[in-house]
């Protein structure tokens, strides 16, 4: 008898509440703005290029941060999507560049010690923003994430110590046992 008017509440409990799925606002545009790729395209350099995109990105998370404060969550998100763009830039202009090189090394710990700081930004905003525009900040903050693992993997390239594989092993003498037991 319990259990049937335990049943019955919660199938009364799940008629009253209807259950909707939360829409989502569209993702923001993943785009650079004209005048900044202009700036970009004249920088011949990888160094200056990626101080460039650092220093836009970072100009575009502040007014991302602004317009969250603001409560203005679809400008915001647009800013991150801008963010979004010039962090991906970054990674591809990175990846073109000589894997070896200390250089190559340098720019991607710049880029790292970058996204970095702005983890815990990218966190704050997404927390006092509304779902349905949270989700989209949740996929920049993962690629940014994602983005300084690659930066550290940049550094642990060809310097990684194997395992002996089976032809090694096999040339290898075994360990002598001892003759009598120890107890």
């Amino acid at each position: 008898m319990p259990f049937v008017l335990l049943a019955l509440c919660v199938v009364a409990a799940t008629a009253q509440k209807p259950i909707d799925p939360q829409l989502t606002a569209p993702p923001p545009l993943k785009i650079i703005p004209k005048n900044e790729r202009d700036q970009l395209d004249l920088e011949k350099e990888a160094k200056d290029r990626l101080r460039l995109l650092i220093q836009f990105a970072t100009t575009h998370l502040q007014s991302a941060e602004n317009y969250t404060a603001q409560s203005a969550f679809e400008s915001a998100s647009a800013e991150v999507g801008t963010y979004h763009a010039l962090i991906e830039n970054a990674l591809t202009t990175l990846a073109a560049l000589k894997r070896d090189s200390n250089k190559t090394r340098d720019l991607y710990k710049r880029l790292e010690l970058t996204l970095r700081a702005h983890g815990p930004r990218l966190t704050a905003m997404r927390r006092i923003t509304p779902l349905e525009f949270a989700v989209w900040i949740k996929q920049v903050e993962d690629y940014a994430r994602d983005g300084r693992t690659e930066a550290l993997n940049s550094f642990y390239g060809h310097t990684v110590v194997r395992d002996k594989n089976e032809t090694e092993k096999g040339n290898e003498k075994p360990e002598p046992t001892p003759k009598n037991p120890q107890p």
